[in-house]
């Protein structure tokens, strides 16, 4: 019986292997016939292909109102003046507002920045590596100013800082209007901590809570602080923007997160003890050289573990900073006076914040609450079940991104009234007066505002009085009454 199986195994083996042999044969025709097809062009089946492969698709529903495909991903979009400056990695691009036409290319560009606000607004290009950079019109591209000593910039709504070296030690800072000639002053930095960091190195300052639907940056470029911290060589310069001199100069304990909000020197302090952290903070007026207000056991996230190494700057804007109080609510500090404008309740999230709003999902809530400082009444709030829906405050418009389903809704920071809402995906990468660019890989499109609602959307509706908010900056503290 044995001996009689083993040819019926071995013949059954040969026929799968005469046919897997008889399909690679089959193939490899095909593919002869192919070639010769494309060869003598009768037939080429690869760029109908690669057409459908690479078609652009709608960026979003209702459709944007003009959506173009660029050469590459962008690593930043900002709107400047009728203009849309699009960054590459070795290129930067504007594009018109109103039709997405391309208006001029710079090439061998590594890196662009907006300065300056609206018509007003210019563009600042450099390389990477290389000292100096560019002035250029937005809509023109035409050469306004060069530079070809300074190592770092800074871009603002109404200036232009840039920063030169003679040697390691000896730098000055300068300021310009962004469509000025003339510098307006000029300071002295014995030294600097960063070399050749091209546009906007990073400051000692409070740092926006961002999303990932919305890009950091999205609301272009803000108003220069009055007072701004630099690192020089292991020590603190801070400089008077307004006056354009340096008004303290200190070497920070290794311990310490030091951060300039607000027109004060913020120090937070940590110690380890008990297995958590205890911290301090205190705020200083550099110019008087005097201690203005102190918070104890409210923690700026500034460490993360028990072992309390401060590695963060705190979240905030350029004049507020987040907090958590030693009972675990959040709350919102104004940097000048130590005054708290917004305390949560437990459970309270908070979602964005800026000088003006704070945008808060309560615990539970099916919808996020807009809070204006000073304000005891929430302004407004939008409907939103889908608890990893993003939120961003920009300067024309607050926009929330759900994600079940995806959609990206702009709204009025004040009112919350409806300035744009599409079903998208895509990510938003500029908001300008007049709309947003959002974008995905390579495709972007111009949302336009309007007043329209898209039918079944949810709306913004009024809120009663919150009696539990702050007074405000200038008025009593929170839980007490005028």
């Amino acid at each position: 019986m044995l001996s009689g199986s083993e040819p019926a195994c071995r013949y059954r083996g040969g026929v799968a292997k005469g046919t897997a042999s008889g399909r690679t044969g089959w193939v490899v025709a095909a593919l002869i016939v192919l070639v010769i097809l494309v060869s003598t062009n009768t037939w080429n089946p690869f760029p109908g292909i690669w057409e459908w492969v690479s078609a652009s698709r709608p960026l979003a529903s209702p459709v944007v109102s003009w959506q173009e495909r660029l050469g590459s991903g962008p690593q930043s979009v900002t709107f400047a003046g009728n203009a849309v400056i699009v960054e590459h990695r070795t290129s930067v691009e504007s594009r018109g507002v109103s039709s997405g036409a391309q208006l001029w290319e710079k090439k061998g560009k590594d890196w662009a920045a907006v300065a300056g606000d609206g018509i007003d607004s210019v563009v600042v290009v450099g390389e990477l590596l290389t000292k100096g950079y560019e002035v250029l019109d937005p809509i023109s591209g035409q050469v306004r100013r060069s530079d070809d000593k300074a190592v770092a910039v800074w871009t603002y709504r109404n200036a232009l800082l840039d920063v030169r070296c003679g040697d390691a030690k000896d730098c000055q800072l300068t300021a310009w209007d962004p469509r000025g000639t003339s510098p307006m002053w000029t300071v002295d930095l014995p030294g600097i901590g960063f070399v050749l960091f091209a546009d906007n190195p990073d400051l000692l300052d409070a740092k926006p809570l961002n999303t990932r639907r919305v890009e950091g940056g999205a609301g272009g470029p803000v108003i220069m602080p009055s007072l701004l911290g630099f690192p020089v060589d292991g020590r603190v310069r801070v400089v008077d923007t307004a006056s354009g001199r340096s008004v303290q100069d200190f070497e920070p304990d290794r311990h310490d997160r030091n951060v300039v909000v607000g027109g004060r020197v913020i120090r937070v302090q940590a110690r380890s003890a008990d297995g958590t952290c205890y911290f301090t903070v205190v705020a200083s007026d550099p110019a008087l050289q005097r201690e203005v207000w102190r918070h104890e056991a409210v923690n700026l996230r500034t460490a993360d573990g028990a072992g309390c190494a401060q590695r963060d700057d705190p979240s905030g804007g350029q004049n507020v900073i987040v907090a958590v109080t030693a009972d675990g609510r959040e709350a919102v500090l104004d940097a000048y006076d130590g005054r708290v404008l917004w305390l949560g309740a437990h459970g309270d999230k908070l979602l964005a914040v800026d000088d003006r709003y704070a945008i808060v999902r309560a615990s539970g809530a099916k919808s996020v609450t807009t809070y204006e400082f000073g304000v005891k009444r929430a302004r407004w709030s939008y409907a939103t079940e889908d608890p990893k829906a993003g939120v961003a405050i920009t300067r024309f418009a607050v926009i929330v991104a759900p994600e079940e389903p995806d959609r990206v809704v702009a709204l009025s920071p004040a009112t919350g009234r409806p300035l744009a809402d599409v079903r998208s995906s895509a990510k938003v990468l500029a908001v300008g007066p007049t709309g947003m660019i959002i974008g995905e890989g390579r495709e972007i499109g111009f949302v336009p505002f309007g007043g329209s609602v898209p039918p079944g959307s949810p709306g913004s509706v009024p809120l009663p009085a919150d009696t539990s908010l702050c007074d405000g900056p200038k008025e009593p503290l929170c839980g007490k009454e005028k």
